[in-house]
Order: structure tokens, then sequence, then C-alpha cells
């Protein structure tokens, strides 16, 4: 499973985007959900596994960073951790 997949169930994003251009549109996309659909970006949060205890802690002590760059940052960290989860997990099973 790519990034791009595990985050296309929860955006309507294009699936030839470099990270660094995927972590942009994420940012865009964020500032959105704060400003106009606070209770969606929560639902994605929470459905992303994303710690909401670190999260606040990350948005209390970024400087130079706007709240939606951070809680792209965030959930970007975690979609990688599960890819990185289920691939070593998978490696074990395939053995």
């Amino acid at each position: 499973m790519s990034l791009i997949n595990i985050i296309s169930k929860d955006f309507d994003i294009a699936e030839n985007l470099s990270e660094s251009r995927l972590r942009e549109v994420m940012v865009d996309a964020f500032a959105y959900l704060i400003d106009n659909d606070f209770p969606k970006l929560v639902q994605i949060l929470y459905k992303a596994d994303v710690d909401q205890y670190k999260l606040k802690e990350l948005l209390e002590t970024a400087e130079g960073s706007s709240s939606a760059e951070v809680i792209a940052d965030a959930y970007l960290a975690r979609q990688k951790a599960k890819i990185e989860t289920w691939a070593k997990y998978s490696q074990k099973k395939d053995s």
C-alpha cells in the first residue's frame, strides 16, 4: 500500500504527486478544514490514529509553522508509520 493510496481514502488527490507537492496539497487541505469543516478534520485525524496529545504538544510548541503545516506533517508521519508497520509484518508473514 502506498502513501497516496492511504491518503486518497480521506482526500481527493492526484496519484502522481511528489512528496513535497503532496505535503503542499495536504497543508492546503488541512488549512481549509481548520477554517471550514473542523468536525471533518477531527474525524480524519481520529481515523488516521494521529495521537491527539502529541499533536496538541506540537501545535503549542511549533514556531514558524502554521497549524495546517503541523497537522499535515503529523498526519503524513502517521500514515508513513502505518506503511512501515504493514511492510514489517507482511515480510514476517511471507517468510
